[in-house]
């Protein structure tokens, strides 16, 4: 979820090609950096998203799109564990946002929902955010949006009430009280404690009726006339075992009308996309895992891609940071000098090569594990684990390399490791073989092993059943939030084993979760930046994972429509993709 939306999908790891592709996105990166293990450079930016603003002058009015998902949703309340991807895809075209990322992660007002919003200023407490609603924003059936949808959200988000069994995003907890401001349209949030991306909650926000109560919140949200909606769109079709979801225009929106009557959501296997846009069924498809799980070489599926008659293949680097993880509790990774020295015999350009060149795009190295390259304030911040010699670190850990210079050796001990990668994953396999290759040049043997989608997490990542895994994680806007329960430290549970949660490596420190604390309550963007740069610095010293690259996303588009591709960190404007007037 992806993260931007904390959908349960981004509550989780993402392996390659494992959702929609609607969200996130690839395009031209480029890099100056000289291949690890050498003292690294600066990596140029990464280019998220492959789509330009839609003109709506050059769209007509009218005409249907079909979008192949990968299923209709059980449900549209991104806040439920149920949510998908696709949930959130939907989302975007029904509920409010008041905030939406723009290109580089950076939270914008959405004029349709929201006049302003000033918070008071740092250092003054209590932290209180004054919101001034759009006076014509009303859910579809009459009621305008007001202060009880914030109250009711927060009461269902806050984790104050255990009867709420809600994926909970960050920043819900901060909240001490939500009251009408001077008017209907005002709405004042006053913050227990600073929260600095608060600009980050609310969006999706849902009518108080889907929230007001822990019955409500638990019922699936399937869309329709029952279920109070306040976007562009309507739905008017929603059939998840027919795989047919339709949203037609809202008659009661107040904004700029949506361009396309009618958008039909089908549920399309990733293996039938290809023939389905080739015979014209289809005229948007996220076509990542068709490409990434294709027989044979994944150039030519690439090239098959792009030559489907009639549609444009959008490429980009997605918004999922697709790293190394090594796992702290498993001997011998128990011992952060040896991590460290992985981590620095690891060559991130060669990894990114391997993964992206065959699809096209650029070998862009990632240096940060909470950043994207084009995210403001990105920076490789590899050098935090110095510039020795791979092979020096592995001497001065203990591990010597013998005389044939075979697999390094400590106290009788080979360093012998599993690479773990979820089947079925070319791409990520690519990388994990070069990472492999690698590590054997150092003196480590690594073997590579795939474990079925449905059992990586659960039986191994949340087990720690692995050595070291290869998967991508969701990048976001607020990275202080999103990003904390991947690094922090695991504490004890009931029977005093440490609970990793979604810190699958297993490694923490009490600075770094002060760090991303901080962080996270740091009103002034500079200065929650520099937190952010120290959090990753110590984030690489701890030897806790190494980012590779970020994922990349492929979407066909029929010839003709607009405004519609790879998005990156921007939301999908649903109401301006059409086709071209011209």
């Amino acid at each position: 979820m992806r993260a931007r939306l904390p959908v349960a999908a981004a509550a989780l790891l993402l392996a390659l090609g494992a959702t929609s592709g609607c969200l996130g996105g690839p395009g031209p990166a480029r890099t100056a950096r000289t291949p690890d293990p050498a003292p690294p450079a600066p990596a140029a930016a990464a280019v998220t998203g492959d789509v330009r603003p839609a003109d709506r002058a050059a769209v007509r009015d009218g005409g249907a799109l079909r979008w192949a998902v990968d299923a209709v949703p059980a449900t549209l309340n991104v806040y439920q564990p149920a949510a998908t991807a696709d949930s959130a895809l939907l989302a975007h075209a029904l509920y409010p946002a008041l905030f939406r990322p723009d290109a580089h992660g950076e939270w914008t007002p959405d004029e349709d929902y929201l006049t302003a919003a000033e918070a008071t200023p740092p250092g003054q407490l209590p932290q209180v955010v004054t919101y001034h609603l759009a006076p014509r924003a009303v859910w579809s059936d009459g009621t305008p949006v007001s202060a009880a949808d914030f109250v009711a959200q927060r009461a269902a988000l806050s984790g104050l009430d255990p009867a709420y069994r809600a994926v909970r995003p960050a920043g819900y907890e901060a909240i001490d009280s939500i009251v009408q401001g001077a008017d209907p349209h005002e709405v004042k949030v006053t913050f227990r404690q600073p929260y600095g991306e608060w600009r980050a909650l609310f969006g999706p926000l849902y009518p108080a009726a889907e929230t007001a109560t822990a019955a409500a919140f638990g019922r699936p949200l399937p869309g329709g006339t029952a279920h109070p909606t306040a976007g562009p769109f309507l739905v008017s079709g929603y059939d998840p075992a027919a795989g047919r979801a339709t949203l037609v225009r809202n008659p009661h929106w107040w904004g700029e009308p949506a361009k396309a009557d009618r958008i039909d959501f089908l549920a399309t296997p990733a293996d039938r996309r290809g023939a389905e846009l080739a015979e014209g069924r289809l005229d948007i498809a996220p076509l990542t895992t068709a490409v990434d799980h294709a027989d044979g070489d994944a150039a030519e599926a690439v090239r098959r891609a792009a030559a489907l008659p009639g549609t444009t293949l959008h490429r980009a680097a997605g918004t999922g940071l697709t790293q190394l993880t090594l796992n702290a509790a498993r001997e011998p990774l128990t011992d952060p000098a040896l991590r460290r020295a992985l981590a620095r015999a690891v060559d991130r350009r060669h990894a990114a090569e391997a993964a992206l060149t065959p699809l096209g795009l650029p070998a862009a190295p990632l240096g940060h594990h909470l950043l994207t390259g084009d995210q403001a304030g990105y920076r490789d911040n590899a050098d935090a684990l110095g510039t020795a010699d791979p092979g020096r670190m592995l001497d001065a850990a203990g591990w010597r390399r013998p005389a044939d210079g075979g697999t390094r050796v400590r106290d009788g001990r080979p360093l012998a490791l599993t690479l773990l990668v979820p089947a079925g994953s070319a791409t990520l396999r690519r990388a994990a073989d070069a990472v492999a290759a690698d590590l054997g040049t150092a003196g480590a043997a690594v073997r590579v092993a795939e474990a079925p989608p449905d059992a990586f997490v659960r039986e191994h990542l949340a087990t720690g059943d692995f050595d070291l895994a290869l998967f991508s994680w969701p990048a976001g806007p607020g990275p202080a939030g999103e990003q904390r329960p991947v690094y922090a430290k695991p504490r004890p549970g009931p029977d005093g084993t440490p609970v990793p949660g979604s810190n699958y490596a297993r490694a923490g420190t009490e600075e770094i979760d002060r760090l991303f604390d901080r962080a996270a309550a740091e009103p002034d963007p500079d200065a929650r930046l520099a937190l952010l740069q120290e959090t990753d610095v110590r984030i690489w010293q701890l030897g806790h994972s190494v980012p590779l690259f970020q994922r990349p996303e492929l979407m066909a588009v029929r010839e003709g429509l607009t405004g519609a591709g790879v998005w990156g960190f921007t939301h999908p404007q649903l109401r301006d993709i059409g086709w071209s007037a011209g």
